[in-house]
């Protein structure tokens, strides 16, 4: 059952349900609008190895004046607000509509487990032909709100659990 704005509000009252920084007015209908966090990653690799626990990258702070994205450019970036779910309620993340109508795709791998705790690593994809401007702040994308129909058995916490910042694949961890 996907949440509404009144159990959304309800949740975080009670604690079981933490946004930080939390903003009410990022609370829609049946989802919670989250904001750009200050950081980018770009990958500088000629060949990306999944078994490679050294991919290089490029961390960038996004200035004041914002930053462009390059046509057909690929990033991660993080959201502003560090989440914690509980254990019996996951998240969709989507990008905005207004963003995606210029061409800027947003993603997460769209899923965030129940029990998940951290900031959300977004994986960025400007599809037009022409750079487009980002800002630190502007309302990125949207999570969508489910709860499981019982408490999950193994909640997560994964390679990524308690992440802050836009984080890199930890994919290699997969092969240990």
């Amino acid at each position: 059952m996907i949440l509404s704005d009144k159990s959304i509000k309800e949740l975080i009252k009670r604690g079981r349900l933490v946004i930080e920084p939390y903003r009410e007015e990022n609370i829609q209908a049946s989802s919670i609008d989250l904001t750009l966090g200050g950081e980018l990653i770009y990958y500088r690799s000629e060949c990306i190895d999944l078994k490679s626990e050294h991919i290089p990258v490029e961390k960038i702070n996004i200035p004041e004046e914002g930053i462009l994205i390059p046509p057909k450019a690929f990033l991660l970036a993080t959201t502003e607000e560090y989440i914690k779910l509980p254990d019996n309620i996951t998240a969709f993340v989507e990008g905005r509509s207004s963003l995606g109508r210029l061409g800027l795709f947003i993603e997460n791998a769209g899923w965030v487990d129940a029990g998940f705790e951290g900031q959300i690593t977004l994986e960025l994809y400007n599809a037009n032909s022409c750079p487009i401007r980002i800002y630190k702040g502007v309302r990125i994308c949207q999570i969508v709100l489910a709860r499981l129909d019982t408490k999950a058995e193994k909640p997560y916490r994964g390679k990524y659990q308690g992440q802050r910042g836009a984080t890199p694949s930890r994919v290699y961890m997969d092969f240990k």
